[in-house]
């Protein structure tokens, strides 16, 4: 038997379908943080600072400012012996230096709260906060209680869980 045009097209129509449906369901959730300065580069910051996600989020953080390179770095006794501020059982992550228009991805699949710096710019608190819901209040808590381990820059800079927690982002207005 010989297909027409139109059988042949339905048949592999309904073939790639069954193809793509499945790699659509899996599709992983995604959100940018952004890396931003000012044109001469005296105040640097990420936006959101604060951001709220589902486990399993993909974060994507992206440089967008034009002058500067940053990093987006966890705050881990592996990385700069820097006091961990990360759920116990996550990875640590570095970006490495971004330049601009470059980015960096990581999964995060652990939930609890997560705090990340930029390595040249910490001390300017360019500081950011992840909570990677469901969170444990015990866990919280207990790194907002430890806050006096961090320069005062970074602990003005970073926004409260219970404000990211009610708010979903939080934007610092620069």
């Amino acid at each position: 038997m010989k297909l027409t045009r139109r059988q042949w097209l339905k048949g592999t129509g309904a073939g790639i379908a069954t193809l793509v449906v499945p790699l659509w369901l899996l599709a992983e959730e995604h959100a940018v943080i952004e890396m931003r300065g000012t044109p001469r580069g005296e105040r640097i910051w990420f936006t959101p600072q604060g951001l709220l996600v589902p486990t399993g989020t993909v974060m994507r953080f992206s440089n967008k400012d034009p002058v500067n390179s940053h990093t987006a770095t966890t705050y881990h006794p592996s990385l700069n012996g820097r006091p961990a501020r990360i759920p116990e059982q996550a990875e640590p992550w570095d970006s490495g230096y971004l330049m601009p228009g470059e980015h960096f991805d990581v999964r995060l699949d652990v939930p609890g709260v997560y705090d990340y710096y930029c390595v040249p710019h910490e001390h300017a608190g360019m500081v950011g906060r992840i909570v990677v819901d469901p969170v444990e209040n015990l866990e919280w808590q207990a790194m907002e209680d430890s806050d006096d381990e961090l320069p005062e820059a970074v602990t003005n800079a970073l926004p409260s869980v219970e404000s990211i927690l009610h708010h979903k982002r939080v934007i610092v207005e620069n």
